[in-house]
């Protein structure tokens, strides 16, 4: 009788992994609604164009290199050795694998996409992300989740606050510091000093809005389809609310004070910060740590 819980058990959470893995492509939508809602209309498109590419030449490149890099047996700690499996293997093959990695990597490419908004080159991006997605993604995702050197060291992230929020975070930021602010956002006396700072108001908040909201959903997903356990599902669950809901909380009471109102735009953004700070964590931390790391999130991505 135990063994056959233990055959249901183990087909249940292989089930519930290909589930969470659509739940992370989902988010593709929900980063698409957030960075065209915060944008100016005319750029909608661009960037909506954007994001359906992260996934759609990711995944091209992922075929071809990055699984292997990532998943291939491993070489000197560092990379994964690159095959072409996916072609030859068919019953050996690990699908889910493959499938649930894709759609990781797919969410490393896309979190560029909002820091270089309204002034990057298409075909540039095009390039970039065929880059991150065969490259820079799998051969620094292999060091912690293929047996690679760090994951040797026994360097802990249960679902990509360092695989794949720093490593997009780090790339956003080099290519915000290379593209430059956008036309028109800051005025400089005649030193070069900034005198004044102009909003960019979004277009859309209410799409905004339902990206932040597609996102929270597909987090579940994101930090709970690698749990083996119900009630580590529950508990990953339960940080992964705790964690963006404090965030946003104190997001709110700290700009309420500032600015004399409370920021509508910066709390959704807290709620993301909330959700990418308990990523990591999200399987060994209780309540009382989801507070603190939720907290100083919301108070981080103001400043």
């Amino acid at each position: 009788m135990e063994e056959i819980l233990q055959t249901f058990d183990g087909e249940l959470f292989g089930v519930w992994f290909l589930i969470g893995a659509a739940l992370v492509f989902w988010m593709q939508a929900g980063f698409a609604m957030v960075e065209s809602g915060f944008a100016r209309a005319k750029n909608a498109g661009n960037i909506l164009m954007k994001n359906l590419m992260d996934f759609c030449i990711g995944c091209v490149v992922f075929i071809l290199i990055g699984f292997g890099l990532l998943l291939g047996e491993d070489m000197v700690g560092l990379i994964g050795q690159p095959g072409l499996d996916i072609f030859s293997n068919y019953e050996g093959f690990d699908w889910s694998n493959f499938v649930f990695n894709l759609v990781f990597c797919a969410t490393t490419a896309t979190i560029v996409s909002g820091a270089m908004a309204e002034r990057t080159k298409f075909l540039s991006y095009c390039v970039y992300s065929a880059i991150i997605s065969a490259l820079i993604y799998p051969i620094e995702a292999h060091w912690i989740w293929g047996g690679g050197w760090l994951a040797q060291m026994g360097f802990h992230d249960f679902a990509g606050s360092c695989a794949i929020h720093m490593v997009g975070g780090i790339a956003a930021l080099v290519g915000a510091i290379k593209v430059g602010p956008r036309i028109g956002k800051f005025e400089r006396d005649k030193s070069g000093k900034v005198v004044k700072v102009n909003a960019f108001p979004g277009h859309n908040l209410v799409i905004g809005a339902l990206g932040v909201f597609i996102l929270w959903l597909g987090w579940y997903g994101f930090n709970g389809a690698a749990c083996t356990s119900v009630d580590q599902l529950a508990s990953v669950f339960v940080t992964t609310t705790i964690a963006p809901s404090v965030a946003t909380v104190v997001c709110m009471i700290f700009t309420w004070i500032r600015y004399g109102k409370p920021d509508v735009s910066m709390c959704l953004n807290a709620s993301l910060a909330g959700l990418v700070a308990i990523t990591a964590p999200c399987d060994v931390t209780d309540a009382a740590g989801s507070i603190a790391i939720g907290a100083i999130a919301g108070l981080l991505v103001i400043f």
